[in-house]
């Protein structure tokens, strides 16, 4: 079976919000889908990047890259891969790979510098995030499961007084996300 790698659509709404919630289950998959749902149809500078993988006309696949930018002095820094799905069926059989492979190129592409995410280590540590350089950023809300929040890139020109702020757009504003 051959798996393509397509830019969501808003026709794709549906089927990525019921992705999510099989992915990330009852309560947490809420949430994810509002998340997923709200960052298709919310425009921003630059737009997000919302890519979806297909197999065999079904959507088994989703990641998001949503831009972020630095409070003080207000400037966009990067992007932030957030959420990414995968059907239950097809986990473990390299479609999240392929999605956050395919959203970092086009990202390293456009010009990007950063790129944030905060998950689990040792599935994004394989892309090459790191806590290290996260550190030097503090996020949007405080994070439940600090280990998580992970960049990858190259750093903007650091703040003189320590640690940048960030922000993210509307969707991912919600604390309980974090």
């Amino acid at each position: 079976m051959e798996m393509t790698l397509t830019e969501a659509e808003l026709t794709d709404l549906d089927r990525i919000r019921a992705l999510h919630l099989r992915a990330f289950g009852e309560v947490e998959g809420k949430l994810v889908a509002n998340c997923a749902a709200a960052l298709l149809t919310e425009a921003s500078d630059p737009s997000t990047i919302h890519l979806v993988a297909g197999i065999e006309g079904a959507v088994v696949g989703h990641v998001a890259f949503s831009p972020v930018r630095r409070k003080r002095p207000p400037q966009q820094i990067g992007h932030i891969l957030a959420p990414l799905a995968v059907e239950p069926a097809w986990q473990q059989r390299g479609v999240g790979s392929a999605l956050v492979r395919e959203g970092l190129r086009r990202l390293r592409l456009s010009g990007s510098g950063i790129v944030f995410v905060y998950g689990d280590p040792g599935y994004y540590g394989r892309f090459g995030f790191t806590r290290e350089l996260a550190a030097r950023f503090v996020p949007p809300h405080p994070l439940t499961q600090p280990a998580g929040w992970q960049a990858l890139g190259r750093e903007p020109r650091p703040g003189a007084d320590g640690p940048v702020a960030i922000e993210c757009v509307a969707a991912l504003a919600s604390p309980a996300l974090w």
